[in-house]
């Protein structure tokens, strides 16, 4: 699935409408260059599962646990920009989180699709004219039918 989000606010009310199809022990793995809207999208799912505090990108802290408030799933926000191995995302603990938790892995490709048998990944892009161009990969599980029922945003074009 490809999606044309035209502002910002598009991206976070994307991650907001993707969070009512996540479940506890669900992987999300978000890529793109820097500014593509990653956390903008972290944002819009942690809104959606209606998670307690500020969701920020965790790049100094590597990995913030946001405690579940309304929906009951807490959002597990990691940054993996600075990891190079497996060991070091070992070295995180995650799999005491993640089956009953929504995980959310920027900069995870090539190293947190093991955290999961299934995950969904998001390629994100931003043009010149700051529209952002997504792709949405579902990998195993039940993910593709789970896209296919998204409720997508004004604005976003599939």
């Amino acid at each position: 699935m490809r999606l044309t989000l035209q502002t910002a606010g598009d991206t976070h009310e994307f991650g907001l409408r993707l969070a009512a199809v996540l479940r506890p022990g669900d992987l999300v793995i978000l890529t793109g260059p820097l500014g593509a809207g990653k956390t903008a999208l972290t944002q819009g799912v942690g809104a959606g599962l209606g998670v307690e505090g500020r969701i920020t990108s965790p790049t100094f802290v590597i990995a913030r646990t946001h405690r579940a408030g309304e929906a009951g799933v807490p959002l597990v926000h990691v940054d993996a920009y600075r990891l190079e191995t497996l060991d070091e995302l070992d070295d995180l603990d995650l799999d005491t989180d993640v089956d009953a938790a929504v995980t959310v892995v920027e900069w995870g490709a090539g190293l947190a699709e093991r955290l999961a048998d299934s995950y969904l990944e998001i390629a994100i892009d931003r043009r010149a004219d700051e529209v952002r161009e997504a792709v949405l990969h579902a990998h195993g599980g039940d993910w593709a039918a789970r896209l296919a029922s998204l409720d997508l945003p004004v604005g976003a074009a599939a």
